[in-house]
């Protein structure tokens, strides 16, 4: 086989400031998807019909698209009106992306929690917007967070389909180290211990939130 593992040490920069790109995308990406996810997932429970029907529609469609199309359509249909560069395409094509699948995370959540305790926060005073903040989500935020760290996880592995809208990640220079050097053993097999380090990492992260959790309960 004759590899060489010294183009590793080699560009190792070029490779740091790929993986660097890589979290950077995928923090941004993550503030994105939390907060429009959660916002879809209390929509779909809505009683407004309308509100749910369109939350419906936005999660039913996103789901519908393969990841790497909606970015191609961000990237040279929204971000050329928007002006929105290779980076911030991919932010929002991955943050919307993975907002329909925490929708229906935060949906299943909120509904495995009984109806007995929004009525009996309801009957104590509360408004429905302090009965869900103080009393429902707390409860359901424990029930959806190991399907919520399996989306992150799959978030930073989708990550890697933003090189190609030219988003300098760590795929793309892993692609152009390959193309200059001709080892491509050596750095995809490089690359796919970085990524698994990296949602090994959080994936652990999250067994350490979840523990805390019973504990505290």
């Amino acid at each position: 086989m004759g590899g060489s593992w010294s183009v590793i040490p080699q560009n190792l920069d070029l490779l740091w400031d790929g993986l660097l790109l890589t979290l950077q995308l995928s923090a941004c990406a993550l503030l994105v998807s939390i907060p429009v996810g959660i916002l879809l997932g209390l929509c779909r429970i809505s009683r407004n019909r309308v509100v749910s029907f369109l939350a419906v529609s936005y999660v039913e469609f996103i789901r519908g698209v393969p990841l790497l199309v909606l970015l191609m359509w961000i990237y040279f249909v929204l971000g050329k009106i928007l002006k929105l560069g290779p980076f911030w395409s991919g932010v929002v094509g991955l943050g919307l992306f993975s907002a329909a699948f925490i929708a229906e995370i935060v949906r299943a959540g909120i509904q495995a929690v009984p109806r007995g305790q929004m009525e009996a926060a309801r009957s104590s005073g509360m408004s429905y917007v302090q009965a869900m903040r103080l009393i429902i989500l707390p409860q359901a935020f424990r029930k959806v967070l190991p399907p919520m760290a399996s989306q992150f996880i799959t978030l930073i592995k989708d990550s890697s389909l933003v090189s190609v809208i030219s988003v300098v990640d760590l795929t793309l220079v892993a692609k152009n180290l390959v193309a200059t050097s001709f080892r491509a053993l050596e750095v995809w097999t490089f690359v796919a211990i970085l990524y698994f380090c990296i949602t090994f990492f959080l994936s652990q992260l999250i067994s350490l939130l979840e523990r805390r959790y019973r504990v505290s309960d």
